[in-house]
């Protein structure tokens, strides 16, 4: 084996391992086992045609290249992206850490209890600077933040302002243009009119419902919005307020007069500016809004033995659950983003967050006196960071934007006429001489800098903040680097991520995320960009994005890509929109009705919802495959409304469906466009294609098949490919090129900073490996098929009995023959080192594994050890060896803490319920609570750190 060939260290399985797992599938060889599982009429009949594959160096030269195109100028543009410092023991712990970027959300809470004490963290961080009790971990961006915020007001309103047909949202004209657009594209399917004005001049009809304002305002000014507020709740709207997170430090939070709700970004507390993204937008609202908040929620709960836990509260919310009754369709949210940002918090605490934000804010005031003395006129009457300087006569603007450059300063430029300056964290005092030598020169006079700068308010008193925040002690505990380290490795040793053991969970694709593919992330060139810096300075990213979109154009056999979307939930609203466009172009807006099969993941309807489709369900045969019939008959029924049909391929059960092509050309004869999930892209890539198979659009998850990482629940990436005919109608962004056109995220490119590492992926796989991984993620998952087939029974296979990618093992028969259920074997897998298979989904009372293609063979068969062994403790159970009320399923996980008490009070030995194989005692994992009481979490819903924790 070639270990200079990158496909060889991704690829987990040897050629000689593969002989012996094709032995057990009972096949000849892996073409075989390929023609057996994918039907011949969508096989590629070419290889892709991709560039050679790159080693590991080759590509790192590549890269590092492509990154010096990108001119890393100082940027005091802000509207929403700020220059900062990223604490190297975050940076070093946990964004480079495999650990915390390769697990998954923490759905299984009993080996997640760090990353959600990390969130837990996140979200009191943002509830206690915006003064509002509830946040929730994690939303998209800012934009995406305000949508959702907008959606909320109206799905909550009163029953007079639905009797009266209350249609209507107030949006501030000094709201940032990306957050209108993105608020823009949410309302109209919504049936949401949007009026937009001067928030002094707005007259409360009883047809608006909410009101949306920015604090600071876009131009920088911090306005006194408490009469305003005061004046809507009169009358029953609702107001929500975009704030500056670091300006809160230093101004009366928002929720201290009146907000209904907060939203915004997090990325200044400590995220690079990665030219748009990722990073953790915020959503804090008052406790009304606990059953209807968008995104996920960390609780405080207990274990079976009284002890504090904490779990995702409150999941009945999710759109997994509700379907297309959810009220969102927020799936990946912004995990490691938002550990970082709450990390960050910790590290500085309350006192070195104002000693931040109080020095950015006296830059800003030292800036507007010393401006002044030069002649120039600063607009904003009250200000935080953000400055917006209207030109003497004597000023010249082309000399001003002239020196500018020469000077590498990026600085705002209205179109009328004045510049906008927003210092940050990183501003230097020889950052502010450079300025003022700019500002200095077009008018022609010297400048030198002479004086200290002086700390103090440049606010009214009125907008001073009083209160106190970050008082728990988490926050004032870790301000040594010493400190920080540690606590974060306290809370990385109560999670499974890849670095400890596979990640087994169906539907969701936990690869291998190469460290050759993440390095490059922190190189200035892709880290240091702001999303709006001109287009001569960021010609790497440009080529990359180029490259990448041609990349992913030729695997799906789809030519028009979008980077914008920043989640696959994204994606799939995206795409919908896009047909929504189309159709609306071609006098076909009457198509509301989007076809969806019963076993489609539940953002598929709730993203359909959302885009303002109604949604028909498709049935499934007894085989797990789409009723053709079924399909046929709604097709027919819905013509002349059908506007799209939604289908996962392989489906959700994991089957390759013989009859794809006949149900994209039902479809098609009705006048419908096909979209197709991409989740289970991971199983096509070089052997069949969306394009190829008769698909219009499809989106790409690439935090699955691509190697992004999970992040704990995001960072996610989620483009969509689009047919010829819908290319006009992709996601535009008006602050780059003027258009609001179905806009998804605030950023042009989404989470662009995070693009390298898909393309590293698919640069270092070539053609050929990218074939090779998803031949292996077939062979992998047969092989557990053929391993568990007798011990559990598979649910679901294709047409000449074969697996896709994934597998569903049944389950739901044993409750009855033993007692023990599917959650019983998810939670005793812990106690043999590995997380959970994704539970009770698509099928209730189930397992779905999705084994990948990095994985070994000898992880695969330590695994299958272990469910068989599982098996063997439910047949104890039922002969009567064990007890049924005290065994080592229904008691599992066994904690740390309980096998190492002094008392012992179960019926079977401590060695079973901690080491039930030998090979565990190498490397044992152990878990500090016992199994979480979840429903208790949803009674007493505590979301914040407190005292009483």
């Amino acid at each position: 084996m070639k270990y200079d060939v990158f496909v060889n260290r991704h690829v987990g399985v040897s050629e000689t391992d593969r002989k012996e797992m094709l032995n057990k599938i009972k096949v000849a060889g892996l073409e075989q086992l390929i023609n057996e599982t994918i039907p011949e009429n969508i096989r590629l009949k070419s290889e892709l045609n991709l560039p050679l594959a790159m080693n590991e160096r080759e590509y790192a030269e590549h890269i590092a290249e492509l990154a010096s195109k990108n001119e890393v100028f100082t940027s005091y543009i802000g509207m929403g992206w700020y220059d900062t410092v990223t604490p190297a023991p975050i940076l070093r712990n946990v964004f480079e850490n495999p650990c915390w970027y390769t697990s998954y959300t923490p759905y299984q809470a009993e080996i997640s209890q760090g990353r959600l004490e990390a969130l837990l963290n996140f979200q009191t961080m943002i509830s206690d600077l915006t003064a509002l009790p509830l946040s929730n971990c994690s939303l998209l961006d800012e934009a995406t933040a305000a949508a959702e915020a907008a959606n909320m007001f109206y799905g909550t309103r009163t029953r007079e302002q639905i009797k009266n047909e209350a249609n209507v949202l107030f949006v501030d004209e000094k709201v940032f243009e990306s957050t209108y657009a993105v608020i823009h594209t949410r309302a109209i399917p919504q049936g949401i009119e949007i009026v937009r004005g001067d928030y002094r001049k707005i007259d409360f009809t009883g047809k608006i419902f909410g009101a949306i304002v920015q604090f600071p305002d876009s131009d920088g000014n911090v306005e006194d919005y408490r009469e305003f507020i005061a004046k809507a709740n009169a009358v029953g709207v609702k107001v929500a307020v975009g704030a500056d997170i670091l300006s809160l430090v230093l101004l009366a939070p928002p929720g201290e007069w009146g907000a209904e709700v907060v939203f915004g970004s997090t990325q200044r507390f400590g995220i690079p500016m990665f030219f748009g993204g990722p990073s953790a937008g915020y959503l804090a609202a008052k406790d009304d809004y606990k059953r209807v908040i968008p995104g996920r929620i960390i609780g405080i709960s207990k274990d079976a033995y009284e002890k504090r836990a904490l779990r995702m509260a409150l999941q009945t919310r999710e759109q997994h659950i509700k379907r297309e009754k959810a009220t969102s369709n927020i799936c990946t949210a912004q995990a490691l983003l938002a550990t970082m940002a709450g990390f960050y918090a910790v590290y500085h605490g309350p006192e070195g967050l104002k000693n931040i934000a109080g020095r950015v804010h006296a830059i800003a005031g030292f800036l507007v006196s010393e401006l002044k003395g030069l002649g120039y006129e600063q607009l904003n009457s009250n200000y935080f960071d953000t400055l917006k300087i209207r030109l003497p006569e004597n000023a010249s603007l082309s000399v001003l934007q002239e020196t500018a450059l020469e000077c590498r300063v990026n600085l705002r430029y209205f179109e009328s006429g004045e510049i906008g300056i927003s210092v940050d964290e990183t501003t230097m005092l020889e950052d502010i001489g450079v300025l003022l030598y700019i500002f200095s020169t077009a008018v022609q006079t010297e400048y030198l800098l002479s004086k200290d700068i002086p700390r103090k308010l440049y606010f009214e008193k009125h907008f001073v903040r009083e209160s106190e925040f970050l008082t728990h002690e988490v926050f004032n505990s870790y301000h040594t680097e010493t400190e920080l380290m540690r606590y974060i490795k306290m809370l990385e040793r109560r999670d499974i991520s890849l670095a400890h053991s596979m990640i087994s969970l169906g539907s969701c694709t936990m690869k291998l995320n190469a460290a050759s593919e993440l390095l490059p992330l922190n190189l200035p060139g892709f880290s240091g960009v702001h999303p709006y810096a001109p287009e001569d300075q960021v010609e790497g990213y440009l080529e990359l994005i180029q490259n990448l979109a041609e990349y992913l154009g030729e695997i799906t056999g789809l030519p028009g890509v979008s980077f914008q979307p920043n989640s696959g939930a994204a994606g799939e609203y995206a795409g919908l929109m896009t047909i929504r466009a189309y159709q609306q172009s071609i006098g076909q807006e009457h198509r509301n009705v989007v076809l969806i099969p019963a076993s489609a993941h539940g953002t598929n309807p709730a993203s359909a919802v959302q885009a303002g489709f109604q949604t028909v369900t498709v049935a499934c045969d007894d085989f797990g495959n789409t009723d053709i019939d079924d399909l046929k008959a709604k097709a027919e029924q819905y013509k002349d409304s059908m506007a799209a049909f939604m289908i996962t391929y392989p489906s959700t059960h994991g089957i390759f469906e013989t009859g794809i092509v006949e149900m994209c050309r039902i479809i098609h004869d009705k006048g419908g466009q096909v979209y197709m999930d991409g989740a289970n892209m991971n199983a096509q890539v070089g052997l069949t294609n969306p394009g190829f198979i008769g698909a219009d659009v499809c989106h790409l998850n690439l935090h699955k098949t691509f190697a992004i990482p999970h992040g704990g629940g995001g960072p996610g990436e989620g483009p969509i490919c689009v047919a010829k005919h819908l290319i006009p109608f992709l996601p535009s962004h008006p602050e780059t090129k003027g258009s609001d056109l179905n806009i998804v995220a605030a950023s042009p490119y989404g989470s662009a900073g995070i693009l390298p590492i898909t393309y590293g992926y698919i640069r270092m796989m070539g053609a050929d490996g990218l074939a090779l991984a998803t031949k292996i993620a077939i062979l992998n998952a047969n092989y557990l098929a053929a391993c568990l087939e007798k011990a559990y029974g598979i649910v679901y296979k294709g047409a000449q009995g074969r697996v896709g990618h994934e597998l569903i093992l049944e389950c739901r028969t044993l409750k009855d023959y033993s007692g023990i259920t599917e959650t019983d074997i998810a939670k005793r897998l812990i106690d043999y080192g590995f997380h959970a298979p994704t539970l009770s989904f698509p099928v209730h009372g189930t397992l779905m594994i999705e084994p990948t293609e990095s994985e070994s063979l000898r992880e695969l068969n330590r695994f299958v050890e272990a469910m068989l062994t599982i098996r063997e403790e439910i047949e104890e159970v039922v002969r009567g060896v064990s007890s049924g009320e005290d065994n080592v399923l229904i008691n599992a996980p066994h904690p740390e803490y309980e096998v190492a008490a002094d008392e012992w009070k179960h019926s079977y030995p401590r060695s079973k319920a901690a080491y039930p194989l030998e090979w565990i005692r190498e490397n044992k994992f152990w878990v500090n609570v016992a199994r979480v009481d979840n429903a208790f979490g949803d009674r007493n819903l505590v979301a914040v750190q407190c005292a009483c924790n």
